[in-house]
This record gives structure tokens, C-alpha cells and sequence, in this order.
């Protein structure tokens, strides 16, 4: 059997499953005036719209696709971060 004459059901892996994507984790947002942004310097803080136990976001290309709660990777280099996935995007691109 040929690639074309393949139906959707076949079990192989299709070639884009092997493309790495960037997913984006966003914490929160600031809106700094300009002159506040300029006069920003070295341990300076910027306070966010979002709380500590605030969900993370999930995007990729722009698009939310998962909610989730930022931890320590166990097993990994110590202070690398990992996000526990809370909610995932329906096939329709909506979330809970």
C-alpha cells in the first residue's frame, strides 16, 4: 500500500507528530506607563495582574490551549520549572 492510498485509521505516525512546537506559559500581564517602564533599572519590581495561586496559561501560536499550576520538575535540575496541566482545550478549542 502506497502513502496515498493510506486511510485516516492507520496506526502509523503520521510525519508532523514528530515537529516540536513552542507552547508559551504565561503568569500574568503589566501595564506600566512608558515612563515607568523607562525609569525601570536593575531588582526593580513589576507587579502583575495575576496572584501567586493563579492558573498559568498555555498558548500555542496565540492560541490558550491548557490552564495549569507551576511546580519544581521532580527529577530534574533543581528550580527547573514544570506546569501541572488543571484544564486542556476541548477539540473545539474551548476550555472548562
Amino acid at each position: 500500500m502506497d502513502d496515498l492510498t493510506k486511510t485516516a485509521d492507520s496506526h502509523e505516525e503520521h510525519p508532523l507528530q514528530r515537529v516540536p512546537i513552542e507552547i508559551s506559559v504565561t503568569v500574568g500581564k503589566a501595564r506600566p506607563m512608558v515612563r515607568e517602564l523607562l525609569s525601570l533599572g536593575e531588582n526593580a519590581v513589576l507587579p502583575l495582574d495575576k496572584r501567586i495561586e493563579d492558573p498559568v496559561e498555555l498558548y500555542v501560536g496565540g492560541r490558550l490551549i491548557a490552564r495549569g499550576e507551576l511546580q519544581e520538575l521532580e527529577g530534574g535540575e533543581p528550580g527547573q520549572l514544570a506546569v501541572r496541566l488543571t484544564e486542556v482545550a476541548s477539540d473545539k478549542g474551548e476550555l472548562s
